[in-house]
Order: C-alpha cells, then structure tokens, then sequence
C-alpha cells in the first residue's frame, strides 16, 4: 500500500471515530448540565459545558489522530499548512453547528433551567461569545494536528 493509499485509510478511520464521537459528546453534555443543575451552578453553564465538551473531545481526536499511520512527506505545505492536514481537519466539518444546536435545544427544553432566562434560552451575544471561545480552542486544535502532520515522515 503506498503512502497515499495509507493516509486515505488513515483519514477514513478517523472521520469513522469522529462520527462515533458525536452521540458520546451529547452524552457528556447532558452529564455535566446535570451535574450543574444537581449542585445548583447554572450561571454559565452553557458555555462552561460546551467547552469542557469540547476541549476534551480535540484533545481525544489528537490522541486518536496520533495512533493512526501517516506520511505527510511527499506532500506540499502551503503557508505551512500541510495538504494533509485539510482532509483531517475537514472530518470536523458541520461537527460545532450541530452541537451547538442540540446543546441550545436542550437548554430550551429544560424545566430546571426555564427560571434562568439566560441559560435556559441563550440569547444570539451569548451564544456568539461562546462561538468565540470555540473558535479559540478549534484554533488551538488545528494548529496542534498541523504540527502534528508535518512531522510525520
């Protein structure tokens, strides 16, 4: 199998564990804000959650990632971002939107939750804030895989 062939194997393995991922993370979700709701902390728990989900669910991707064969050597880099890293991170395409949007229906559906206006219906700053911290992890994240990819030879 040449080193294309590979990376093509490699990539499809990791949408696979991504797309297993997802019911995971709901769950996770769903643990935590009940979790809140039990200790009575529901003051932020929207973003609190969404990025405790998600920080542990790139830093188990990047693991995963990690176990996985790839050859990143004959490959071009262009602006240092290695052509490989594209298909990888593009496994994560839509993956935010449809969290988010299960997360903010679960809020909007809470009982517990309906007595805290802004958690229970988060409005469009709050959720753009919290779209603002993610996009501080994703960075993190997708900067961390590059480095990654580029040194696999």
């Amino acid at each position: 199998m040449t080193n294309t062939d590979q990376n093509a194997v490699s990539i499809g393995q990791f949408q696979c564990y991504i797309n297993e991922c997802k019911p995971v993370l709901k769950k996770q979700y769903e643990l935590l804000l009940a979790q809140d709701l039990s200790r009575q902390q529901w003051d932020g728990c929207f973003q609190r959650n969404v990025l405790a989900v998600l920080g542990q669910a790139y830093d188990g991707a990047l693991a995963y990632l990690k176990t996985l064969p790839l050859d990143s050597s004959r490959l071009p880099v262009n602006r240092g971002l290695s052509e490989l890293s594209k298909p990888v991170l593009a496994a994560f395409d839509g993956f935010i939107d449809d969290f988010l949007l299960f997360v903010i229906d679960k809020h909007r559906t809470s009982c517990a939750l309906s007595n805290f206006p802004d958690e229970h219906k988060p409005d469009k700053a709050y959720v753009n804030a919290v779209r603002h911290d993610i996009a501080g992890l994703w960075q993190q994240f997708a900067l961390t895989v590059n480095a990654y990819i580029l040194e696999c030879r």
